[in-house]
């Protein structure tokens, strides 16, 4: 069986697509997943499976909605694909500790593609890079790199236009994930 890493779009926002982390844990042990956990709130699902990664991110996307009645989009990555992440990062800790000097909250996050977006839609992102924001693409995950935070970068706001669905964690939550799915 491998270890598996599910990243919910979409839930617990605000108000909106409000799930309890017990009823999310109690949807994965009941579609047969082994050694399920969560991690807070933002949808980080920890789990073992012998199926392959595309029947089983519908299998879950179909799972959520059934149980839910709302439609997300999942993100899944093997533990050794998280590990990859974790080693692969193109920015060091000088330089993010830099970076975190001058922004409001986290200053590195991860983007997590379903798959990687063609070289158009790449273009496209880089007329919103500045001296203060910027990222690496490797494969289907996006670094990103916040001088002066996420909020008030035209960066994030523009992800969409990759044309691929994602979702986004801080390093500190891919980290603590990476830590876990070491025991799965």
């Amino acid at each position: 069986m491998a270890g598996y890493i599910a990243l919910l779009r979409g839930i617990n926002v605000g108000k909106k697509n409000r799930i309890k982390m017990v009823d999310l844990k109690q949807l994965f042990v009941n579609m047969g997943f082994g050694e399920v956990q969560t991690y807070i709130q933002s949808g980080n699902v920890l789990f073992k499976s012998n199926e392959d990664e595309e029947p089983l991110r519908k299998k879950i996307e179909l799972g959520f909605e059934t149980a839910f009645g709302i439609e997300v989009s999942v993100v899944l990555r093997t533990a050794e694909e998280l590990e990859w992440i974790i080693q692969d990062c193109p920015y060091t800790k000088e330089v993010v500790a830099e970076a975190d000097l001058s922004s409001e909250g986290e200053s590195l996050y991860v983007v997590l593609l379903i798959h990687a977006p063609s070289q158009e839609k790449i273009e496209l992102l880089d007329t919103y890079t500045t001296e203060s924001d910027e990222y690496r693409i490797e494969g289907r995950n996006v670094y990103l790199l916040f001088r002066h935070g996420i909020r008030n970068s035209r960066l994030a706001d523009n992800l969409a236009k990759l044309g691929v669905p994602a979702t986004v964690r801080n390093w500190k939550t891919i980290n603590k994930l990476g830590m876990l799915a070491k025991d799965i």
